[in-house]
Parts: C-alpha cells; structure tokens; sequence
C-alpha cells in the first residue's frame, strides 16, 4: 500500500488590506496586543482606534523597524 496523500500547497494569497472586505472594522484583540508590543520596542505610539487594515499595515511597518517578521 502506498501513501499518495498530497498536501495543498502553503501558499497564502497576500491582499493589500485597502481592498480586505472587513478592513474597516476595528483592529482585532490580537492585533492590538502585537501592535502594542512591536510599538514598545520601537518606542513608538500607536492610536487605539485604528482598523484592521491599519493596524496590518503599522504591523508590517513597525516589523521592518523592529526586525520582527520576514
């Protein structure tokens, strides 16, 4: 018996979150919490009340600042 079980490949389509569907609906719990962490190291201030679009888009900046991230 041979194993031909085949994974799906691990790709993740990356959307720019200006066109995320929900983008405009409050940043979520884990986002704020990431965001808040990544902005203490980088000594930054980030508003409370941002989306989840902006809040995607401070993460991937403040991860370059940071060297957090890929």
């Amino acid at each position: 018996m041979s194993d031909s079980t085949q994974q799906a490949p691990q790709e993740n389509a990356e959307k720019d979150p200006e066109n995320w569907v929900t983008g405009d609906e409050p940043m979520t719990g884990p986002q704020r919490s990431y965001l808040n962490t990544l902005a203490q190291e980088a000594g930054q201030e980030v508003p409370d009340d941002l989306t989840k679009a902006q809040a995607s888009e401070a993460i991937d900046a403040l991860q370059q600042k940071t060297g957090r991230g890929a």
